[in-house]
C-alpha cells in the first residue's frame, strides 16, 4: 500500500497498512496540494494540483520523473479502467463542477479529445452540500473527484462543502462508462462523519485491500491554527447488493480491524471497545489559563489540555469512576505554542502511561521514553486487558518547542456493566418548507451515556449516523430534497450498543 498527502514532505508505503515507512522522494513535487496516484503497466504515476505527471517504477526508493506537463489542473484524479483506458477527472471551485478527459498512454498521456463536465453543485436539492457546521452556508466547494469500477457501474465521487468543516463529506454519481451520464445516487453522502471526536469524511480515496474489502480513506478536520489542519481517517467501505457504496463511519473514531483481521460481509470493522474516559475527572501536574484537565476528556479535537512547560514529569491523569477493562488508549497531542514547521529530525513525542486501581500504586501500560516514531496520534493496543480505575501520562519529551500538551486522551475497553436495556422511543420531523431538513427527538433510554441517529434511504440502508451525547434532540439540514428517509435511534454507554429496533419513515414530501 501506498499513501500520499497533500504537503507531507514524502509519502509512505506498508505491507499491512499497519506499519508504515516513510520515502523522502526526489525530483517529485511533493509539497503539491492533493496528490493522485495510478498503477499502470508496473509503473506508479503521481499528480497533484498544477505540477503535470511524474511517473516512478521504484517508488520506495524515491526516483521520479517527469512525462508530461501538458496537464494542470486542480484535485485531479487518475483512473486506468480495465480496458487500458485512462481518465483524468477533475475540478476545485465554489459552486463548480467536476469534469473529465481522457488520456493517451501511448502518447506521454496527453489529453486525448475535448474535456467533458461530469456534473454540478446543486446545493438547493443536496442539503449536506451547503458549506458550515451545520449546512446552513451557500454553496460549496465541489472537489477531490475519485473514480472506482465495480461490477462494471463507474462510481465518481466528489468532496463538499469544504474542507474546514465536520460535514465535509464525499457524494457519488453513477454511470454506465467513464463518460456518464452521471446520475445522482440518493444515498449521498455516502462518507459522511460529523460528529465524535475528529469530524470530517470528504476528499477521499476508495480502495481495496489485499483480501479484495473496500476502503475509503478520508480528510478530517481540526481547522483551529490553520484552515487546511487535517488529519487522515480510514473507514471500511462496501457495496451492497444492489450496489450503493457506504463507508461505515459509525464509531470510526474508536479502535477498528485491521485488513487482515476484518472479517464477515460488509463494512462492520469496530473492534467492539467502547469509550471509558469521556467526561470523567481529571487532574494535571499543572494547566496553562484557558487549557483545563477536562478539555482532554471531552471527545473534541478542536480543543486541548497544556501544562505550563514541557519539563520532563508533567502530568495528565483520568479517574474513569470505576475500575473499567482496558483494552487501548488513544494518545492525541496538541501543539501549543510549537515553534517547528514541517519535519525536523529528532523531533519526537515521548511518554509513560500508567494505570492504578486506587490512584497510588502504578503499573506500566506503555513505555514510550525512548520512541522514535512520528506519532502525535498514538494508539496504544494491550496484548492483554488490564483492569484499572485510573489512568496517567508522564510527560518525557515534547517536541516543537512548546508545553506538554494533550488533545484527547481516549481510553477504550469495557466498563464492566450491560449497555442500556432498550433503545429510545423518538420521532421524526421532515421540514414541510425545506426538506432537506428534520428534527429528530427522542426519549432517555435508562442507562444510556449517548446516542447514534442512524438514516439513510430505506430501512436496510441506514448507513448514515450522528452520535449525540447529553442531548435529546437533533436537527439535520443535510438532507437530500426529494429522497425519502428511513430513521432509528440507537442508545450506548462504557458496556456497549443497543440498536434501535424502531424505523421511522420521514417522506420528502410528509406533511
Amino acid at each position: 500500500y501506498y499513501l500520499f498527502a497533500s504537503k507531507s514532505g514524502g509519502y509512505w508505503y506498508s505491507k499491512d497498512m499497519a506499519e508504515w515507512t516513510f520515502v523522502t522522494p526526489r525530483d517529485l513535487p511533493i509539497e503539491a496540494y492533493a496528490p493522485a496516484v495510478m498503477a499502470y503497466g508496473g509503473a506508479l504515476y503521481y499528480t497533484a494540483g498544477d505540477i503535470g505527471l511524474y511517473r516512478s517504477t521504484d517508488p520506495k526508493a524515491g526516483q521520479w520523473e517527469l512525462i508530461n506537463d501538458a496537464f494542470k489542473v486542480g484535485d485531479p484524479d487518475l483512473f486506468a479502467d480495465d480496458d487500458g483506458r485512462v481518465y483524468l477527472y477533475y475540478g476545485l471551485s465554489h459552486n463548480g463542477a467536476i469534469s473529465g478527459m481522457e488520456l493517451d498512454p501511448k502518447n506521454g498521456f496527453r489529453p486525448l479529445g475535448q474535456p467533458f463536465e461530469c456534473f454540478r453543485a446543486d446545493p438547493a436539492l443536496h442539503g449536506w452540500e451547503r458549506r458550515g457546521e451545520d449546512n446552513l452556508g451557500d454553496g460549496p466547494w465541489i472537489e477531490g473527484s475519485w473514480m472506482t469500477k465495480h461490477n462494471g457501474v463507474y462510481y465518481l465521487q466528489y468532496a463538499a462543502p469544504g474542507t474546514e468543516y465536520k460535514t465535509y463529506a464525499d457524494g457519488v454519481y453513477t454511470a454506465p462508462s467513464p463518460r456518464g451520464p452521471f446520475a445522482y445516487a440518493p444515498s449521498s453522502p455516502f462518507s459522511h462523519k460529523p460528529t465524535g471526536f475528529i469530524g470530517g469524511a470528504g476528499h477521499s480515496a476508495t480502495f481495496q485491500d489485499k483480501q479484495g474489502r473496500y476502503w475509503h480513506i478520508v480528510t478530517m478536520t481540526i481547522s483551529v491554527k490553520h484552515q487546511f489542519e487535517r488529519r487522515l481517517g480510514l473507514f471500511p467501505a462496501d457495496f451492497d447488493s444492489d450496489g450503493v457504496l457506504h463507508a461505515n463511519t459509525l464509531f470510526g473514531d474508536y479502535p477498528q480491524m485491521l485488513p487482515a483481521a476484518r472479517s464477515g460481509a460488509g463494512a462492520d470493522n469496530f473492534a467492539g471497545w467502547m469509550l471509558l474516559s469521556f467526561g470523567k475527572r481529571a487532574q494535571a501536574s499543572s494547566s496553562l489559563d484557558g487549557f483545563p484537565p477536562d478539555k482532554a476528556f471531552d471527545e473534541d479535537v478542536r480543543t486541548w489540555w497544556s501544562a505550563r512547560t514541557a519539563n520532563r514529569g508533567e502530568w495528565l491523569s483520568v479517574d474513569l469512576g470505576k475500575p473499567c477493562l482496558i483494552h487501548a488508549v488513544q494518545v492525541n497531542y496538541a501543539e501549543q505554542d510549537s515553534t517547528v514547521i514541517g519535519r525536523q529530525p529528532d523531533q519526537f513525542s515521548r511518554y509513560l502511561l500508567e494505570a492504578s486501581t486506587d490512584g497510588r500504586r502504578w503499573s506500566t501500560l506503555a513505555d514510550r521514553s525512548a520512541a522514535r516514531d512520528d506519532a502525535p496520534h498514538d494508539y496504544v493496543e494491550l496484548s492483554s486487558p488490564v483492569k484499572a480505575r485510573y489512568i496517567r501520562i508522564t510527560n518525557v519529551a515534547m517536541p516543537g518547542g512548546g508545553p506538554f500538551s494533550i488533545r484527547d486522551l481516549r481510553v477504550f475497553g469495557n466498563g464492566g456493566g450491560k449497555p442500556p436495556a432498550a433503545a429510545p422511543h423518538f420521532e421524526v420531523h421532515r421540514d414541510d418548507a425545506d426538506p432537506r431538513t428534520a428534527v429528530v427527538r427522542w426519549q432517555p433510554a435508562p442507562g444510556a451515556e449517548g446516542y447514534v441517529v442512524r438514516y439513510g434511504i430505506a430501512p436496510g440502508k441506514l448507513y448514515q449516523n450522528y452520535e449525540v451525547r447529553g442531548q435529546m434532540e437533533i436537527t439535520l439540514h443535510g438532507l437530500n430534497a426529494n429522497v425519502d428517509y428511513s430513521f432509528t435511534v440507537d442508545a450506548f454507554n462504557d458496556s456497549g450498543r443497543t440498536p434501535g429496533t424502531t424505523v421511522l419513515p420521514a417522506a420528502a414530501n410528509s406533511r
